[in-house]
């Protein structure tokens, strides 16, 4: 992954801080350039790829002229970020061919139960491939008194929070997965915590989604709470996701079988996925896309944006990775939140692969004789973690699941869901009306008193 290559192929280059500036720049680009006159924002909407690419670049060519094995850095970094749009994208574009109907209107109270629905689906299909199918649906459950706040509880509790008891649910816990955590490890651990933020979020959801539905006049509240009826659509592309997910694992299950001994190398879960994808635009009818107001908008404006984003973070991730031990981590609870700001900002699963590596270390200085014994053998040296810092493993897990939902960037679903709402025509709240609307006031509370309660 990109963090360790980043310990191995610059060991003893100090980073120069001024590299990081393309990346500040860039994110405050995103932040505020909604904001500015109209003149400017179109300028924006016109050129933001041909300048998130060039920032991009402008790091690329640095690490390549400069940076010792630097190409090699700017090469795993590519085979990153086409990996994570090979996922994001097949998912795009097969929930795109799935049309569920809703004839009718939710109520508060089914809105809250399609939200825990949804959550715990994302521990099966992910929070990527949950926010895709579900997103479209949820919007027509609400579509007579849409509000911004719906888009964004469902950023909060299916695009994050909700999966984070499966290496399948958010890409970070799949990383500790490949280092040797069991499967269903954080499942025993962490489902507590994952129940009360869930339902501390829905709680908040219900209060103000029932104010706003009281707001309505008594004659249009009666005939909202008709019985809904469900129509689907496109169904057969189910198997798509399955698929999709299957070409997240094929890369681990052609290792473990001994078929290929670099899988990765070939592309060959990536091939599957672009493949689950062509196949589902090709066989779905025009008619079902059409009710979906499908269009590549939404992963066009993702695919620009991460692309100088995956680029321009290698600083920020390299400098993580050789200052992180100089922090003095200690406790849970300074993983947790430290893992969490950083996920707000910047890709959430290096992130998880520095501070994993960070609380293997606090174990090691713990336990020398035991770690010393396992040597090299990675899965080995994690099991020894679990068994002597698994409150390190869990605040790791958490704080970089929980806390992407912080910003639009801090995990991709977000950003995607964003734009399919605006496409649809809901007035999103800027970068930093969301961050002080609904992410400071009402996200970072709960996961605070989360933090505290459960990683004392």
């Amino acid at each position: 992954m990109i963090v360790e290559l980043f310990a191995s192929s610059t060991a003893g280059v100090e980073i120069p801080l001024w590299l990081i500036a393309p990346f500040a720049l860039l994110l405050l680009l995103i932040a505020v350039m909604p904001l500015t006159p109209h003149a400017i924002k179109a300028f924006w909407e016109k050129y933001y790829p041909v300048i998130s690419i060039g920032l991009g670049l402008l790091v690329a060519a640095y690490y390549v002229a400069f940076m010792p094995n630097g190409g090699t850095s700017v090469v795993h970094t590519a085979h990153e970020y086409f990996s994570f749009i090979c996922l994001i994208g097949s998912l795009f574009v097969v929930a795109g061919g799935i049309h569920i109907n809703v004839n009718g209107e939710s109520s508060p109270f089914e809105n809250v139960i399609f939200l825990a629905f949804a959550a715990l689906l994302s521990n099966f299909i992910g929070t990527t491939g949950a926010s895709m199918v579900l997103i479209r649906p949820w919007m027509r459950m609400n579509h007579r008194r849409l509000n911004p706040y719906h888009i964004v509880f469902f950023i909060f509790i299916v695009s994050n929070v909700g999966g984070a008891l499966t290496p399948i649910g958010d890409p970070p816990l799949f990383l500790g997965f490949l280092r040797g955590v069991p499967f269903f490890w954080l499942v025993g651990q962490v489902v507590v915590e994952w129940l009360c933020t869930l339902g501390l979020l829905m709680l908040v959801f219900y209060i103000v989604d029932r104010r706003y539905f009281k707001k309505i006049p008594a004659e249009m509240q009666a005939e909202l709470k008709q019985r809904d009826e469900w129509r689907f659509s496109g169904m057969f592309n189910v198997a798509f996701l399955l698929m999709i997910i299957s070409g997240v694992f094929l890369p681990t299950w052609l290792r473990n079988l001994g078929i290929m001994e670099n899988p990765e190398n070939y592309l060959v879960g990536e091939i599957v996925m672009i493949a689950a994808a062509v196949l589902s635009y090709v066989i779905t009818p025009k008619k079902i896309h059409a009710e979906n107001v499908f269009n590549f908008g939404p992963i066009k404006e993702v695919g620009f944006l991460f692309a100088g984003i995956f680029m321009t973070m290698m600083p920020a991730l390299m400098y993580l990775s050789q200052h992180g031990e100089s922090f003095g981590f200690v406790h849970a609870w300074q993983y947790y939140f430290t893992t969490g700001g950083l996920s707000s900002v910047l890709d959430n699963a290096p992130t998880y692969a520095s501070f994993f590596e960070l609380a293997k270390a606090s174990a090691a200085a713990a336990e020398p004789a035991a770690f010393a014994a396992v040597g090299d053998n990675v899965k080995a040296a994690t099991h020894l973690l679990l068994e002597h810092k698994p409150h390190l493993v869990i605040a790791v897990s958490l704080g970089s699941v929980f806390f992407g939902a912080m910003t639009y960037i801090g995990n991709g679903p977000n950003f995607m869901v964003k734009s399919i709402a605006e496409s649809s025509g809901v007035k999103m709240p800027t970068f930093f009306g969301y961050i002080l609307k609904y992410s400071l006031p009402i996200l970072l509370p709960i996961l605070i008193l989360g933090g505290f309660v459960f990683l004392r």
